[in-house]
C-alpha cells in the first residue's frame, strides 16, 4: 500500500504475529474501507506506529521482541503517539493481564477468542468518539 492511499482512509495499525489471522483481520478491515498496516513483532509495531502513526492499534499481547504491554507503554510516553487509541487483543485470560492492559494504557482489552465482527465495531466506535468511555470487554 502506497503512503498516499494510507493517509486518505482511518488507518489501522494490525500488530500480530500468526500470519493467518493477522491476514485474515487485515482483509476484513480493508473490505471495510480502512488502510491497513501490518507488524509482526513489537520493535516493527513502535517504528510503523511513529511513521505511519495510525488512527488505531489493534496490539496482539504475546509478541516477538517486545510484548504487547510494553508496547503499549513505550506509544504512551511518546508524545506523538500517546493519545492514539489501543485495542489489546490476547488469548491470556483472568484479570492479571487485563489489569496489567490497562495499566499499559489500552484504551480496550480484549480477550481471544474474538470475531472480526467483534473488532470492526469496537474499531468504529472508537474512531467516531475517541473520547468515549472504555466500554467492558467480553469474551466472545
Amino acid at each position: 500500500m502506497s503512503q498516499t492511499s494510507f493517509l486518505r482512509k482511518k488507518r489501522i495499525l494490525i500488530v500480530e504475529d500468526h500470519t493467518e489471522l493477522r491476514e485474515l483481520i487485515r482483509l476484513r478491515f480493508k473490505d471495510e474501507g480502512y488502510a491497513v498496516a501490518t507488524a509482526t513483532n513489537g520493535i516493527d509495531a513502535v517504528r510503523k506506529t511513529r511513521s505511519l502513526m495510525p488512527d488505531l492499534i489493534l496490539l496482539d499481547v504475546m509478541l516477538p521482541e517486545l510484548d504487547g504491554f510494553m508496547v503499549c507503554e513505550l506509544l504512551r510516553r511518546d508524545s506523538n503517539t500517546k493519545k492514539i487509541p489501543v485495542i489489546m487483543v490476547t488469548g491470556l485470560e483472568g484479570q492479571v493481564p487485563r489489569c496489567a492492559g490497562i495499566e499499559s494504557g489500552a484504551t480496550e482489552f480484549v480477550t481471544k477468542p474474538v470475531t472480526p465482527a467483534d473488532l470492526i465495531s469496537r474499531v468504529n466506535h472508537l474512531l467516531q468518539d475517541p473520547s468515549a468511555p472504555r466500554k467492558q470487554t467480553a469474551r466472545v
